[in-house]
Order: structure tokens, then sequence, then C-alpha cells
């Protein structure tokens, strides 16, 4: 069974995590820290990245670095200018996990105006991937690491006459469009690598049911009654260990 005991030693490799305050982007951030990398904590509260950092180091012994980027995925804005930070400190990037997301909330839209969830969960990992494309090119091996669903099932397609809500709001379909969405840009991304004969990779992810703050926009009864169809529910660090600490990932 994988586990972080079986990642290599990545002193050298910097990453940045997006969510990675909370939940499985908190753990996966934790676990490459321990294994040495210099990792950035993206988040949208700057006050909860300092948080994390806090955490980790406290629940680690110090191995690698850790910083923080003020990340906010519904300004396409914000997100160029992160990406334009992290350049200015950086000179490549060896691992982006695109984690964070939103989860059937209240009809909302993004400063942009896209349709929050594929706003936040697509455009703007869709954004900050080609902003920081010139440092994952000057990574050996880089790898891109996106987080979809098994929602995305659910739909199918997408419909592109309601990425503004033209036509009006379902929660758990425009979920499943946002997650949809992430593995065919995840895809098309490894095609286009493969295409310019770069060693970098693409891949999507699905760490299978875990309890984290995504779900806190579903109520608690709905929200247990959803858990108990699914055989196993898993806790942050195992989710973090089902995917996103994968060997083909790290093997950099």
């Amino acid at each position: 069974m994988w586990t972080i005991n079986n990642i290599p030693d990545l002193s050298g490799k910097t990453v940045i995590v997006t969510g990675s305050n909370t939940g499985i982007g908190f753990e996966t951030a934790k676990a490459l820290y321990g294994a040495g990398a210099s990792v950035t904590i993206a988040a949208r509260d700057e006050q909860k990245a300092q948080n994390a950092i806090q955490k980790i180091q406290s629940e680690t012994v110090a191995k690698g670095e850790l910083d923080y980027g003020v990340l906010d995925l519904g300004n396409l804005d914000n997100i160029k200018k992160i990406a334009e930070k992290f350049a200015q400190k950086h000179s490549k990037l060896d691992l982006l996990v695109n984690n964070a997301g939103v989860m059937v909330p209240p009809k909302s839209k993004t400063d942009d105006g896209f349709e929050l969830q594929f706003g936040v969960n697509f455009i703007g990992h869709f954004a900050l991937t080609g902003h920081l494309l010139p440092l994952l090119k000057q990574a050996p091996q880089a790898r891109v690491v996106t987080l979809s669903s098994g929602a995305a099932t659910l739909v199918d397609g997408i419909d592109f006459d309601n990425l503004r809500l033209e036509k009006g709001y379902d929660e758990w379909r425009e979920y499943a469009v946002s997650k949809l969405a992430d593995i065919l840009f995840s895809y098309e991304l490894d095609r286009r690598f493969k295409k310019a004969g770069l060693s970098a990779i693409s891949v999507a992810a699905h760490p299978g049911v875990t309890r984290t703050d995504l779900q806190r926009n579903i109520p608690g009864e709905s929200l247990e009654g959803m858990f108990a169809a699914f055989d196993q529910v898993m806790n942050p660090w195992q989710g973090a260990c089902q995917v996103c600490l994968q060997p083909q990932i790290h093997q950099l």
C-alpha cells in the first residue's frame, strides 16, 4: 500500500498546492514538505494560509520549506499576480497540484462573471496553469495534478451557452460540469506536453469520497445520507494518499 513513507526525497523540488490550508490539499502539502520540497500554500485567506504553515511545521519534522500565496481562483487578475510573484522567487515549478474547489454552493458567480463552480474549479486552475507554464517547462519531468471527481460522469457534456448562468442554475449539474472540464483539460494538456516533446505529465485525479470542508454547503442530514451510499468514506490524509501522492507523480 502506498503511503507517505514511499515518497522519495524531494529536496530542491518546488511545489504549489492550491487550497492547501485545509482538507486534502493540506495533507498533500504537509507530506510534500516532509519529503523535502519547497511548498507554496496557495489559499484565498492569508491568515488561514499562515495558520496552515504553523500547523504543518508543528506536526512535521522540518525538512522542506514553506511559503504562501493569496490565491483567489474566482478572480483572473489575482491569479495572474500570484503567478508573477511566484516567478520572481523561483526559476522553475516541479509540481502543481490544482486541488482547490467549491461544491454545490448557492447560486453565485466569480468576479469575472462565470458560474462559481465552473469559474473556480476549472477556469481558475486553467488560468493558473497557463501563467505558470513557462516555469513548468523549466523543470525536468514536471507534473500537473488536477483534482476531478467521479461526478463528472453525471453529465453528457458541457453546455457552453450556460457558463454565466444564462439558462439557470442546478448546483449538482454545475459541479459535475466543472469536474468534467477538469478532466478534459488534464487530458489535453498532457497531449500537448507530449506533442511539444516535453517530459512533463498532466493527470486528472479522483481522490475518492473524502470527508472535508468541500461539503460544507450540503446540509448535515443530506451529507450523511450521501456518505452512507458509499462503501468507504476517507479522511483527508487518505484522500491525499489515494491519488495526489502516487508514485507516478513523484518520479521527478
